[in-house]
């Protein structure tokens, strides 16, 4: 008999933790098991009930070797550091300490690999949280503290979906009817035992949108803020403010240029996030959700099981002031040597990395003498600052970033280039650039693809490390060039766009019998010479 993997799973390559989300409505004190209904019953008549499953959401964020029992899995940021070191702007070394090592050498078109397996489950795992929490809501609903608790699950399973659809598919335009993934809502969630198929790449953009217009309904109508639901973090939840700003990314993909412009736009003006001037970007930062520029993140306690892991964590892999991490083992974390060559010295974010010397003006002495002193090799990241600034500390417990509303500027200028204006477009690019990282900047596009180009070199460096490196290739359509970039020569790749989507991996396709073909494969490509 075939197991229910896709959703409720089982299997080798999983560890010992359950893709079910904390609800502690799901057993009552002497384990007896409570029916759907009667939860939904308890839930109406006490709200604050479904406050356990909308933190289960947010806490499937981070779970540890949840897929993979080895270092590699620290939760979703494993997914985000796997997508941008298969880029062309971060990298580290082909060395034993870093494990990270399979995305720079692209051997990934099979399907049976970490970056298929740990996207694609890590991804069902945070849908079926979702789905707990929807499935107890009534989705005709008018109570302002359940509409606020039902939209975290409409939105969290709205980005998983269009996380899994860039990755699994060719992008949307041009490819609407192609195969993606299975659609498991609260609805169809029982018909997994038997198998569900693909969707079409329409249908999962369709259900995606309808999720997301769903969640800013009532995040609208309720009025409440995510407060509500924590005292802390509460940037762990999504607000009205970041429903639109994973819109304004849906629709960008879409080419839904207006409604992106838009849809940013407002996700800008409700969010109440600001830009960090240039003094704040001007240091070492990134790992406190409290921060203004913030509008979503992975909120991480020092309780957490990935930071008493110790290394098992974001920062000891992307880290570079921390006293326990990959990075003091020479696994550093480096950007594109082309990359940094085209920041101006007037960009306060040329900081962010270490120059050819091994120098940054961001940092203090304090910081210097601890990079100087770890032998940190030029390029090196000095982005993302240690736990609560503290140089040499032994706690990795720093939040990840999900959504900063620099983002938003950058999306508003480029969706108002390419809806016909490219004019706007241009100045909206200059303004944020100019305002809050670099006085001198500016650009000579003017038309709607060369602002577009402009914006997306500008992503390129403000979004660094952060997630979106292998996804602007794919919506962008661009190949892979790594030429130039300092990369290991036998990793020195030039494929050619359109890159190819990932395959539905090898559990996925012996247990669910309802997946009938899988994405093409593909061979790791062949190194260049280098220029």
């Amino acid at each position: 008999m075939k197991n229910k993997f896709l959703y409720f799973g089982a299997s080798a390559i999983l560890a010992s933790m359950s893709l079910t989300s904390c609800n502690d409505l799901d057993t009552e004190p002497q384990n007896n098991y409570v029916t759907a209904t009667e939860k939904a019953d308890a839930i109406v008549n006490k709200p604050s009930l479904a406050s356990a499953g909308v933190v289960g959401i947010s806490s499937t964020y981070k779970q540890y070797e949840a897929v993979y029992a080895n270092h590699i899995d620290f939760g979703w940021p494993s997914v985000m550091l796997f997508m941008d070191s298969m880029g062309p702007d971060l990298y580290g070394y082909n060395i034993g300490y870093n494990w990270f090592a399979t995305a720079g050498q692209y051997d990934l078109g099979n399907n049976n690999n970490y970056m298929n397996n740990l996207a694609w489950y890590h991804a069902y795992k945070i849908i079926k949280s979702a789905n707990d929490v929807i499935g107890n809501i009534d989705p005709e609903t008018d109570n302002a503290q359940l509409q606020l608790f039902g939209a975290q699950g409409y939105a969290n399973r709205a980005f998983m979906y269009f996380e899994l659809a860039q990755l699994f598919q060719y992008t949307y335009k041009g490819h609407e009817t192609l195969p993606c993934v299975p659609i498991v809502t609260e609805l169809n969630s029982n018909d997994a035992a038997s198998g569900i198929p693909r969707s079409t790449v329409q249908e999962v953009y369709d259900q995606i949108l309808s999720d997301l217009d769903k969640a800013i309904e009532w995040l609208d109508a309720c009025g409440l803020s995510t407060t509500k639901i924590a005292d802390v973090g509460a940037k762990r939840f999504v607000s009205l403010g970041t429903a639109y700003g994973i819109r304004a990314r849906v629709n960008l993909v879409m080419n839904n240029w207006q409604a992106a412009a838009d849809d940013a736009a407002k996700a800008i003006q409700v969010s109440g996030a600001t830009p960090l001037s240039i003094a704040e970007a001007g240091q070492p930062g990134f790992y406190d959700s409290e921060d203004h520029n913030w509008m979503w993140g992975i909120y991480i306690e020092p309780s957490d099981r990935v930071v008493t892991s110790g290394i098992i964590n974001f920062p000891s892999h992307m880290g570079s002031f921390n006293d326990n991490g990959y990075w003091a083992v020479g696994a550093f974390r480096m950007i594109s040597k082309s990359l940094y060559s085209s920041i101006p010295a007037t960009d306060c974010r040329k900081g962010w990395w270490l120059d050819e010397n091994g120098l940054s003006s961001n940092l203090n002495n304090n910081q210097q003498e601890f990079i100087t002193a770890n032998a940190a090799d030029p390029y090196t990241q000095v982005k993302f600052g240690p736990y609560q600034g503290v140089v040499g500390t032994t706690t990795n417990a720093n939040d990840v970033p999900l959504m900063r509303v620099e983002e938003m500027y950058l999306i508003q200028a480029e969706a108002t280039a390419m809806a016909g204006n490219a004019a706007g477009g241009k100045t909206m690019l200059e303004n944020f650039v100019q305002t809050y990282r670099n006085p001198e900047y500016s650009t000579t596009a003017t038309t709607s693809t060369e602002v577009q180009e402009a914006v997306w070199n500008q992503r390129r460096i403000e979004l660094w490390g952060e997630g979106f490196c292998y996804m602007d290739l794919l919506r962008l359509n661009k190949g892979l060039d790594r030429r130039g970039t300092g990369i290991e020569a036998v990793w020195v790749y030039n494929v050619p766009a359109p890159l190819k989507p990932f395959l539905v991996p090898n559990q996925e396709m012996e247990t669910n019998s309802a997946i009938t073909s899988n994405n093409d494969s593909w061979i790791r490509p062949t190194a260049v010479d280098d220029i």
